[in-house]
This record gives C-alpha cells, sequence and structure tokens, in this order.
C-alpha cells in the first residue's frame, strides 16, 4: 500500500528505508540496501528524492543535557501583554540558550517553551531575572518535567 502525502508517495521500499535511518541514522547505506534488498546507489536516488520533497529535513546528533549538566528540563507557558508582542518575545526568547523549542499557542498561554537548567536555582533565575522581564510578558507558569518517557519520531 502506497502512502500519499501532499507532495509525495512514500512506498513499502521507502518506509523501510526511513525505518532505518530513525531508528539508528548512523546505519550504513550498504546494509540498509542489504535488508532491503536493493542497491545502494537506489538507496541514494530514493533519499534525494526524500530531501528533495522536504520529507527529510537535515540531519544531527542529539546531545544528552545530562551530561553537560542540565538536569532540569521545564515547560513555561508565557502569557503576553498583548499578543501583538509575540514577535518581540520570541525575538528575545531565541538568545537565550536556554531555551530549545518555542511554540505560538492556542488555548491557555500565547507561547509555550522548553526550556533546560542546570538545576531548579537556575531555573528560577531563568524565570525571574531573564523571561518575565522581557517586555510584552505578563506573566509565566512552569511545568518540570519529572520524567520523559516517550520520545519519538511520526511511525512511518
Amino acid at each position: 500500500m502506497k502512502l500519499k502525502s501532499k507532495t509525495i508517495i512514500i512506498d513499502g521500499i521507502d518506509k523501510k528505508i526511513l525505518r532505518a535511518l530513525t531508528t539508528d541514522a548512523r546505519t550504513p547505506i550498504l546494509e540498509i540496501a542489504r535488508n532491503v534488498g536493493i542497491s545502494g546507489a537506489a538507496i541514494h536516488q530514493r533519499l534525494r528524492k526524500l530531501e528533495k520533497s522536504k520529507l527529510l529535513v537535515g540531519s544531527k546528533f542529539i546531545l544528552n543535557p545530562k551530561v553537560l549538566g542540565y538536569s532540569t528540563l521545564a515547560f513555561v507557558g508565557i502569557y503576553l501583554d498583548r499578543a501583538s508582542n509575540y514577535e518581540d518575545v520570541v525575538r528575545t526568547l531565541r538568545k537565550m540558550p536556554e531555551v530549545t523549542e518555542c511554540h505560538y499557542t492556542t488555548g491557555q498561554w500565547n507561547i509555550f517553551i522548553k526550556i533546560l537548567c542546570h538545576d531548579n536555582a537556575h531555573l528560577m533565575h531563568l524565570l525571574n531575572k531573564d523571561i518575565q522581564s522581557i517586555s510584552g510578558v505578563l506573566r509565566t507558569e512552569s511545568l518540570i518535567s519529572l520524567d520523559q518517557q516517550i520520545d519519538r519520531q511520526i511511525a512511518v
């Protein structure tokens, strides 16, 4: 069965390639080729097609923040005094290396961010001195993650 997205058709071979690479991006192309039953050149062609379609967007190594001393992960909901302040607030958040994700949301908060801190004292300093002092930020609400149970990409 073929899964059709807006711009690309993903067949069974593409799915096998994607599953192999999302499981371990370091899997050698020739190993994938042997497991799928096609040539390494065909794997390369299919990967180029998937990149061109924007289904595959880059590749990266993932750092373990705990090894770097970041033991506190928090989610922070940010209330703005006016929604029109969104771009200015995000511009300031981009300058904070602890902010690893930022989403403009519907519902309770205007902005929802994910931040990594060394400890709770670092989190408190970041909230009180940096985030809440941004012009346009009315207040914040924080949720500290005790443990991440699921970390995955969408299945193909």
